[in-house]
């Protein structure tokens, strides 16, 4: 199996892509999070995939930021489902809600000769908290992480050998998250800024930070044997994300990453 970082930016980024990536097995992909909107197919060309060959999609939560990447997509596959060009089918899990608004969106700016594949061979999979889905071949739990910003989904996959990954959304890992976050081998954790910014993006998220690095807190969270902390909203790309790294990684129980685009990571299981 390999994860791959397609973007690692926050909703206004400039300098790099907003935060999706990709879960690979054999020849079976999930995308999760499409970005803020085309840009994501030159995304998946440069880190070598070819956009048809991605079948399953997640979808963490309703901003632009993440949606609009999935919506074009859902063009791209209606547009060549028409034109016989995009064989067998594909599925989009996320919460009801988000669906819906990515049904009527699409319903209302494609063609109805496009929009006809939706339910018929593009389907819209939603996923309650706790439930436990089979994608790509691996049991997939997906858990609400209880936002108070808007209502947002994480997962955690069985990667084999007694192993998961874990992705705790678009944001840190909160104490719904942390059953499982824990001893993930793999653990996907949002990082919102550099530790030494916290002062600067004087934020709820930024706070959550400076919290969760205590001694008391961080031993218990950062269990994982690889531990992928996004930082999308550094000024200091991409020197930034080493020095992340140097700073913390003795936090961690294993080793600590921040990713930067069309990064790939190998692993077995």
């Amino acid at each position: 199996m390999k994860l791959t970082m397609l973007g690692t930016g926050n909703a206004l980024v400039t300098e790099c892509y907003n935060t999706c990536f990709v879960i690979s097995d054999g020849d079976k992909n999930f995308l999760v999070d499409g970005g803020g909107g085309s840009g994501i197919l030159r995304q998946l060309k440069h880190a070598g995939f070819d956009w048809k060959d991605m079948r399953e999609f997640f979808l963490t939560h309703k901003h632009i930021n993440h949606f609009t990447g999935v919506l074009w997509l859902v063009r791209m596959i209606c547009q060549y489902m028409n034109q016989r060009e995009y064989d067998g089918t594909a599925k989009i899990y996320r919460y009801a809600e988000v669906l819906r608004q990515l049904e009527d969106i699409a319903k209302t700016l494609l063609q109805p000769k496009e929009t006809r594949f939706i339910g018929d061979r593009l389907f819209f999979v939603p996923v309650a908290d706790g439930e436990v889905v089979n994608v790509i071949g691996r049991a997939t739990t997906f858990f609400d992480i209880r936002s108070t910003k808007t209502k947002q989904f994480g997962f955690a996959m069985d990667i084999g050998g007694a192993q998961k990954l874990t992705c705790c959304g678009d944001e840190p890992c909160n104490d719904f998250g942390k059953p499982y976050a824990e001893n993930a081998a793999w653990l996907l954790h949002e990082a919102f800024c550099l530790y030494s910014q916290a002062d600067i993006f004087s934020t709820p998220t930024a706070r959550i930070i400076r919290r969760l690095r205590t001694p008391a807190n961080l031993p218990r969270l950062f269990t994982s044997k690889i531990c992928c902390c996004i930082t999308p909203k550094t000024k200091t790309l991409p020197h930034g994300r080493n020095s992340t790294a140097r700073r913390d990684k003795n936090i961690s129980a294993g080793q600590f990453m921040c990713p930067t685009i069309w990064k790939r990571w190998h692993f077995e299981v």
